[in-house]
């Protein structure tokens, strides 16, 4: 369990980040942390900063019902999941939560959560901000990547496999089954709430892919749209193989075929990492890292589908989008 400090009998701004926010800081780039103006970091030598951040906010990207030590855990993966992508060690992070109440038992279990991410990846928090108002949270991640090794959306090459990191689909149909109040067993609710509600960020993989690969974007608004978004970047097309792609087995068990296809190409929040490398690694890449090489890259733009049936199809852009 958390250690907090003694809390106070007011929990207004500061006492909630002295009674749950305030860690000592363990990495030694950190010359000063919480409690002052601004946090003081000496980075490395020959090494880039990454920096990402993300919002949560409730109704759009988790609802009421969720568990405070899950919320907490979400709000830090999701953020860790674009360094995964840039091939980044995680360094640091900033929290700015906005609540509607302080609660002590809520920011216990919270911080809970936070600090279970933080501490396997070594992260020191740094700062951040609390306010009065609707419930949002927002992270900023910061993460060094050797210079020259950093994975950027624009530097796939034509010829290149295509490759993603796990199963496609569950988190998506996770909010499908919510949204359509579908009728599912007890073990099937539990996956699908774990994959959406505490996805895995692949910081290990983009480490290793960093020496490997070309390009790279996580899955957060579904694979059509993030593959799309890193074919545009790097100005060239693919072909997706349907045959290949990684459909999640319990998405197949509550859709249909057709249905499952669409959660896996458009449903999000996978938070898997889709790649480019180059077809000398695929064996590598699918036996140790669990990898699966799904389509290639094309020097005609755009994105298509080989169905099994040999038709291809085009595929327009798709995910989720907030305007």
């Amino acid at each position: 369990m958390l250690k907090v400090n003694k809390p106070s009998s007011n929990l207004n701004e500061f006492a909630i980040i002295e009674t749950y926010f305030n860690r000592q800081p363990k990495r030694v780039e950190v010359i000063q942390s919480v409690g002052d103006d601004c946090a003081l970091i000496k980075p490395p030598v020959n090494a880039l900063l990454a920096i990402s951040t993300d919002t949560l906010i409730e109704g759009t990207h988790f609802y009421s019902t969720i568990a405070a030590a899950d919320l907490g855990y979400k709000a830090l993966a999701v953020n860790l999941s674009d360094l995964a992508a840039m091939g980044a060690e995680p360094a640091f992070i900033l929290l700015s939560l906005t609540l509607q109440e302080a609660k002590a038992d809520w920011l216990l279990k919270f911080a809970e959560g936070f600090f279970e991410l933080a501490t396997e990846f070594n992260i020191d928090l740094v700062g951040g901000n609390i306010a009065k108002g609707p419930l949002s949270i927002t992270v900023q991640v910061q993460g060094y990547v050797k210079e020259g090794k950093q994975l950027k959306r624009s530097a796939a090459q034509v010829g290149d496999l295509i490759f993603v990191s796990g199963e496609l689909g569950t988190a998506g149909t996770a909010l499908q089954t919510i949204k359509q109040d579908l009728n599912i067993n007890e073990a099937q609710k539990a996956v699908l709430m774990r994959a959406w509600q505490r996805p895995y960020p692949k910081i290990n993989l983009g480490l290793i892919l960093s020496d490997i690969a070309h390009a790279a974007i996580d899955i957060s608004d579904g694979l059509a749209a993030d593959l799309t978004h890193l074919l545009q970047a790097s100005q060239v097309g693919a072909r997706l193989e349907e045959s290949k792609l990684p459909i999640a087995q319990i998405v197949k068990e509550i859709f249909s075929y057709p249905e499952a296809l669409q959660l896996a190409l458009t449903g999000g929040e996978d938070y898997e990492l889709c790649f480019t490398a180059p077809a000398q690694y695929q064996s590598l890449l699918e036996k140790n890292y669990h990898c699966r090489a799904i389509g290639v890259i094309e020097s005609e733009p755009g994105l298509r589908l080989q169905q099994v049936n040999g038709n291809i199809l085009p595929l327009q852009q798709m995910g989720f989008r907030h305007f």
